[in-house]
């Protein structure tokens, strides 16, 4: 059950949201905070973000402002930058003590956040987590070979409104807004989209460009097999004569390399463009925005793309599309692959048996998958 607002926060003039840490997650908020911005229209949002994140949300219609801090800043150093905003309330999204720390330090007198153990003290109101909720848990070794087990223990469907995003509206909705669910949106404008392209040499390019993002920062087991995603970026190229855009970060290189080789061996910029740790997040966003479609694993640019309205094919393993997908849930946009894997979603980082789950998606329902569109 959502409570109702105290009369004391009903008209806020400045209101702190305090983000949250991770690229995936900061977009799964933005449903979130564009229906506080339909509740307060008139209202001051700040945005207080790890400063990794702090492009995303240029030109987003639901803050007016940002503050960005470092990871090395100390937690009074952080309260001490926004003391001088005089906010009236504090959002604070996180479920870490140091998030509502922050906003205690700041002296911010209404702040607003999960119940959690050892940060409550810190926040003037709880909110206790919405029926839907379902927690990521990892499962043990024993858990999955149980799972696998000749006769394995049934298994529950997920609630409807599972899916992170959900957490973040029930939680604003404390304030009044909209509890109902809106599609996850950013922006970039026609300006960066062509910056881009001059940039990095596609301005020439007529053919489809596709996008392929083959990391995943979290571990192995969130990984598709790079053989297979060099065979399928074949085939969808001899298919479509469209030009892969590879996509990562630094530690992305060497797969990316290789998966750029494996598709053409001279590595030539009509077949294939290597990008990994080349990007700003602003370039980023605006060559994803470019792209027809991406295959992605589950990751952050996943999550970016869907928001920018690239349609994003995504084979899932450890993780489960219906908790942390990208886009709206729903979205018939987007196709999120999964194998009958039993021990899916397990939520490791290292797959302890077989790796099932991933080998179960076959290059062929991915192809099939990206053809679509």
């Amino acid at each position: 059950m959502i409570s109702h607002p105290s009369s004391s926060i009903l008209h806020p003039r400045r209101i702190l949201v305090r983000g949250t840490n991770w690229l995936g997650d900061a977009v799964m908020t933005t449903p979130a905070l564009l229906r506080l911005r339909e509740k307060f229209s008139e209202t001051h949002i700040t945005l207080l973000t790890p400063d990794k994140l702090s492009e995303l949300w240029k030109n987003h219609p639901a803050v007016n402002e940002i503050i960005s801090f470092t990871q090395d800043e100390s937690v009074f150093a952080v309260a001490n930058k926004l003391r001088a905003g005089k906010f009236d309330l504090a959002l604070v999204l996180p479920n870490s003590p140091r998030s509502a720390i922050e906003t205690w330090l700041a002296g911010i007198p209404q702040r607003i956040g999960y119940a959690r153990p050892w940060r409550n003290f810190f926040l003037t109101q709880t909110v206790a987590p919405c029926s839907g909720a379902v927690k990521m848990q990892k499962r043990s070794v024993a858990e999955i070979k149980k799972l696998i087990s000749p006769l394995p223990a049934p298994r529950s469907p997920l609630p409807a409104a599972s899916h992170q995003l959900y957490d973040y509206l029930h939680l604003v909705a404390v304030l009044g807004t909209n509890p109902e669910p809106l599609a996850p949106q950013l922006v970039v404008t026609p300006d960066e989209i062509e910056a881009a392209k001059k940039k990095f040499g596609l301005s020439e390019i007529t053919q489809p460009i596709f996008g392929l993002n083959p990391g995943a920062e979290y571990g192995p087991a969130k990984r598709w097999p790079i053989e297979r995603f060099i065979a399928a970026a074949i085939e969808i190229r001899q298919r479509t004569n469209c030009v892969w855009l590879i996509f990562g970060g630094k530690g992305d290189r060497e797969l990316a390399e290789r998966i750029a080789a494996g598709i053409h061996p001279s590595s030539s910029i009509l077949h294939v463009q290597n990008l990994t740790g080349q990007t700003s997040l602003r370039e980023l966003m605006s060559l994803l925005k470019l792209c027809r479609v991406l295959l992605t694993n589950d990751t952050g640019p996943m999550h970016v793309a869907a928001a920018l309205g690239t349609p994003v094919i995504v084979p899932f393993g450890s993780t489960s599309p219906e908790l942390t997908g990208p886009g709206l849930p729903g979205d018939a946009r987007h196709q999120l692959l999964k194998s009958d894997a039993v021990c899916s979603p397990c939520f490791l980082r290292e797959c302890p048996i077989d790796f099932r789950c991933m080998n179960g998606i076959s290059v062929k329902q991915v192809v099939e998958a990206v053809l679509e569109f």
